[in-house]
């Protein structure tokens, strides 16, 4: 379905949507394959993507498509079995393309509550079954041995849960237009802005590799949290280096510098700033207490059983596995909505993730086995779900081994 954009025409909009895409996100190179996974709200941008990695030289796209009534479908009609038991051809067909050397696009679409009345411990089960399954090739991506990138288009759903007051078609023309804002596809060169973006984002990430401060103390409303980091943490923002030395960005927008915390290091309370939409479902309202690492204590004053299910998924699901730096003054926070969506909201605010840290925010980390960056501090886990924090009265003071002290964020920006 196709509808008008105030701020530019939508053929013109999906075409640098899709070069962003492929130059920026993926950045295709000659001869690799392509992984294109979307539903019917991002078949035009897939299309569009689909001709233009052929352009830059891909042997192979492989389009992927999804349909949320199909999803629930099988919620509300499949036997119990079926949701403890995950296809192995799934796994060894992903596994397969990653050593062929495919490369993977998620155009998402999302329905903040699309499994709002399924049971969330059947949705909890069925997350878990699929995380552990899929584990040996999700770790093609966690490692950066595969280049991946997260786009998103509106759906009816989400665009009426931004914009409730507006008619269909109104609220996926704004929410087209805060996207394309925050992406920078709005802007006359997105693939230039990109570029510029991305030098930002590595001066803040080269300036605290260069000190690596031994912790982090973040002050706001209802939150008062020490994190420690992991020992030989590595700072990552904007683009990253696949195996292959190609740069890619995996998230777009993406406004954030993040690293890896130490697993036992946490103490204090924090208290999240925005909506959480995890498997279908709205988690509002809610803080974490921790203790040496772990939550000890939790509320929520919506979808508290979201939480039960999500921290009970396997030991490491307690732990932190990401704290991720945002200034407030960023073009995603300047649009002044709520977008409902993790891709966006977490990076309009500092935040932090519950579950499986990333290999490659470890000073060397995609060569590390698992038990070697256990060993430093990092956290592993079947999940990782990020969590906003984040605000204009945000403070961050980082503190050297020695007790240093280095202000990083007042009211909610970076201090230099």
């Amino acid at each position: 379905m196709r509808w008008e954009l105030k701020m530019m025409n939508y053929d013109k909009a999906i075409e640098k949507y899709a070069e962003l895409l492929v130059k920026v996100g993926i950045n295709v190179q000659p001869k690799e394959g392509l992984i294109v996974v979307s539903n019917q709200w991002g078949l035009p941008l897939a299309r569009e993507v689909i001709r233009k990695a052929y352009e830059a030289g891909a042997k192979h796209v492989e389009y992927m498509m999804g349909d949320d009534e199909m999803v629930i479908a099988r919620y509300q009609s499949a036997k119990d079995y079926v949701f403890e038991n995950f296809p192995e051809w799934k796994v060894e067909l992903m596994i397969k393309l990653y050593e062929d050397n495919y490369h993977h696009l998620f155009i998402i679409a999302p329905d903040p509550e699309l499994l709002k009345q399924i049971p969330s411990d059947k949705v909890a089960i069925d997350q878990k079954t699929a995380s552990a399954a899929m584990s040996p090739a999700t770790k093609f991506r966690m490692t950066g041995q595969t280049k991946w990138c997260i786009a998103a288009v509106p759906s009816e759903a989400w665009a009426k849960s931004v914009y409730p007051e507006r008619s269909t078609e109104e609220a996926i023309d704004g929410l087209w237009g805060k996207i394309l804002d925050a992406t920078r596809v709005s802007l006359d060169n997105p693939v230039e802005a990109w570029q510029e973006h991305d030098k930002m984002l590595k001066k803040y990430k080269n300036f605290l590799n260069e000190k690596q401060f031994d912790k982090l103390v973040l002050k706001a409303p209802g939150t008062e949290l020490e994190i420690g980091l992991a020992d030989e943490h590595f700072w990552m923002g904007g683009s990253k280096e696949s195996w292959a030395k190609d740069a890619f960005v995996a998230n777009i927008p993406t406004e954030e510098v993040f690293t890896t915390p130490h697993k036992f290091r946490v103490n204090g309370t924090v208290k999240s700033t925005k909506p959480l939409s995890h498997n279908g479902k709205i988690v509002d309202g809610f803080g974490f207490t921790f203790k040496e690492g772990k939550v000890v204590d939790y509320y929520a004053e919506k979808g508290k059983e979201v939480l039960d299910q999500l921290l009970a998924n396997d030991e490491g699901a307690s732990y932190l596995g990401e704290v991720a730096l945002v200034q407030d003054d960023s073009p995603i926070s300047n649009t002044g909505i709520l977008f409902n969506n993790t891709l966006f909201d977490e990076n309009a605010s500092v935040h932090l993730a519950l579950g499986r840290a990333y290999a490659y925010a470890m000073r060397n980390g995609s060569s590390l086995s698992q038990e070697e960056l256990e060993a430093r501090g990092a956290n592993f886990s079947l999940i990782h779900v990020d969590f906003m924090i984040g605000g204009p009265e945000m403070e961050i003071i980082a503190y050297s081994k020695d007790g240093e002290a280095t202000p990083l964020f007042e009211q909610g920006n970076w201090t230099f």
